[in-house]
């Protein structure tokens, strides 16, 4: 999530994402992506994906108990770990984390979507890197037809101290929607059931400007892929309070995309929020260059609302505040929704 030009205002202007003002210091860059290469081995990655689920052979039915909470704990303790210092984009910190996406990507069959899975985004004053991995969809026509499921995995880095205390470490923001991906990756690259092939993006730089979904966005509009719709996960690791939905989507009245969703869940799986309009919060996500880039329906799913969680761009988000039985339950009760509309016979979301 994005920094806020006065703090009394943040209210007022920023959730899922506001403009982010925080500038880059040239000295925390590393010159390199060798530079950038740190040490997650391949034993410490191991630890962190749940190596007694379901094999990538073997079909998932069960979904309430596709993710559990202590396999979210442990992606979501790693990367809000002090050892990362805050996952600032451009950092050795966030480098520990990509090297635990990539390997996640691999140990669950999704492949890199590009030479490899790391795009180094042309935007930024140094080396960053969105993570992006592919798995083809196996239906021989709309596999041709694209939808991204993406998240920002970076964050601020130090924010005000606090005791000791300056790391940021983003726990909800968002190592929350990392987690989220990196389990519906999981669940896909399992089940291979999609029909349309499903990139899965995490996002670099998001906290400097949305840097890492602009340059994805336009260069996959280069490409000229075929992208149906674009769904992000921003901040979900805390449950709203007294809604009659799960989570909000922002910018619900631009398309029917909660229709669908709610359809294919069979529940108020995602709802409107008012605060979320008023604060326009469908522009300040990853979620916004692809609906500039493409003009396809393009939301964020939400469970943020500034009156649950009070730690904002402040060192308290930190792994402990986070509810990982919900969050468990982001990630099941969202797998209907999203594999109904990956494997739709026609694009059924369209903008109003």
């Amino acid at each position: 999530m994005k920094r806020l030009f006065v703090v009394c205002i943040a209210i007022i202007i920023s959730a899922c994402g506001a403009t982010k003002l925080k500038q880059t210091d040239s000295t925390t860059i590393q010159s390199s992506s060798d530079a950038l290469e740190l040490s997650v081995t391949e034993n410490d990655a191991k630890k962190l994906i749940d190596k007694s689920a379901q094999s990538q052979n073997t079909l998932i039915t069960n979904l309430s108990t596709f993710s559990n909470p202590e396999n979210v704990e442990k992606i979501i303790s790693f990367l809000a770990s002090d050892d990362l210092k805050g996952r600032e984009a451009g950092t050795e910190g966030i480098a520990k984390a990509a090297n635990l996406i990539e390997y996640t990507f691999k140990e669950n069959g999704i492949a890199p979507y590009f030479d490899s899975y790391r795009d180094t985004i042309s935007n930024f004053v140094g080396t960053a890197y969105n993570v992006v991995g592919y798995l083809e969809g196996n239906d021989a026509k709309l596999k041709k037809e694209f939808v991204v499921i993406g998240a920002h995995y970076d964050h601020i880095g130090t924010a005000t101290l606090v005791g000791t205390d300056s790391i940021a470490n983003g726990a909800n923001d968002n190592a929350s929607g990392t987690a989220t991906v990196l389990e519906l990756a999981r669940y896909f690259g399992a089940n291979k059931q999609n029909k349309r092939s499903i990139i899965f993006a995490l996002f670099t730089a998001e906290e400097k400007g949305l840097l890492g979904s602009k340059h994805l966005a336009e260069k996959l509009k280069a490409e000229n892929i075929d992208l149906y719709t674009m769904l992000n996960f921003e901040m979900v690791g805390v449950p709203l309070q007294n809604k009659d939905y799960f989570m909000f989507l922002t910018g619900f009245h631009e398309s029917n995309m909660a229709e669908i969703a709610n359809t294919y869940a069979k529940e108020k799986l995602v709802g409107y929020l008012p605060s979320a309009a008023q604060m326009n919060l469908f522009k300040r996500s990853d979620n916004y260059p692809f609906h500039l880039a493409f003009n396809v329906p393009s939301h964020t799913f939400c469970t943020f609302d500034f009156t649950n969680f009070e730690h904002y761009h402040k060192v308290g988000d930190e792994t402990e505040i986070i509810n990982f039985i919900h969050m468990a339950e982001v990630v099941n009760r969202s797998i209907t929704a999203v594999a109904g509309i990956v494997n739709a016979p026609i694009k059924e979301i369209n903008y109003n």
